[in-house]
C-alpha cells in the first residue's frame, strides 16, 4: 500500500481534517488525523493492517506478540497481530505510567513488536517501550500506521511505518496568516466534528 492510498483510505473515513488545530503540545496545526473514523470501520482497519502487517514481516520476521499502548494503539495492534498470527497484548496507566495488567504476560524467548496507530514525538510509544524493559523476550522492534515525524523520530529501536506524513506545526505566537484566518479548534472537543475534511 502506497502512501497516497494509505491517506486516501483516512480522507475516505473523514479522518483527514484540515482547518486549525490546537494540538496537545499547545502548537497549532492546519492538518489533524482522527483516527477513531478510521478504526470504527473493522474492513478499513483490517486492509491498513494487513499492509502494516506485511512490512513488519519483511523487516523483523516472526512475531510473537503485539503490544500496544491504550487505548489508541489497542485496534490497530489487535487487527496486525491478527494479520501476524500473534498475540495482542496492552499496557495502560496505572499511577501515571504504562503496565502490563489484567494476566498478560511476555514469556521468555517471545519476539515482541510494539504498535502504535500514529507516532508524532514517540512519547507513548517510549513509554511502552520503558514499561516492557524487566519483560522477559526480545523487543524487535515499532511499528505505526502514521509516522508524523517522518522518520526522524527516535524510539530506542527501529521503527516501521506504513506512511510517512510530516506536517508543519507552529508556535501560537508565529502562525501562518492564512492559517490564523480560520477559528481554532482543539481536537477532541464538540467544535471538531464542524471541522472540514477537504482534499488536497
Amino acid at each position: 500500500m502506497t502512501r497516497d492510498e494509505v491517506l486516501a483510505e483516512f480522507r475516505a473515513a473523514g479522518a483527514l481534517l484540515e482547518g486549525h488545530f490546537i494540538l496537545s503540545s499547545g502548537r497549532r496545526s492546519g492538518f489533524f488525523i482522527q483516527k477513531m473514523r478510521v478504526f470504527e470501520d473493522p474492513v478499513r482497519t483490517g486492509r491498513l493492517c494487513r499492509a502494516l502487517a506485511e512490512r513488519v514481516a519483511a523487516r523483523f520476521g516472526a512475531v510473537d506478540v503485539v503490544v500496544s499502548p491504550a487505548i489508541g494503539g489497542i485496534v490497530p495492534g489487535y487487527e496486525t497481530a491478527r494479520a501476524l498470527g500473534a498475540r495482542a497484548i496492552f499496557v495502560e496507566r496505572e499511577d501515571g505510567e504504562f503496565h502490563l495488567r489484567r494476566g498478560f504476560e511476555i514469556r521468555a524467548g517471545e519476539r515482541v513488536l510494539v504498535i502504535e496507530d500514529i507516532v508524532t514525538t514517540g512519547l507513548s510509544a517510549r513509554e511502552c517501550l520503558n514499561s516492557l524493559a524487566d519483560q522477559p523476550g526480545e523487543i524487535v522492534g515499532a511499528a505505526c500506521l502514521i509516522d508524523r515525524s517522518a522518520g526522524r523520530v527516535d524510539l530506542g529501536v527501529p521503527l516501521v511505518a506504513l506512511c510517512e506524513f510530516a506536517v508543519p506545526d507552529y508556535d501560537p505566537r508565529d502562525i501562518p496568516p492564512d492559517l490564523a484566518a480560520l477559528p481554532p479548534v482543539k481536537p477532541g472537543s464538540r467544535a471538531i466534528q464542524g471541522a472540514g475534511s477537504r482534499g488536497g
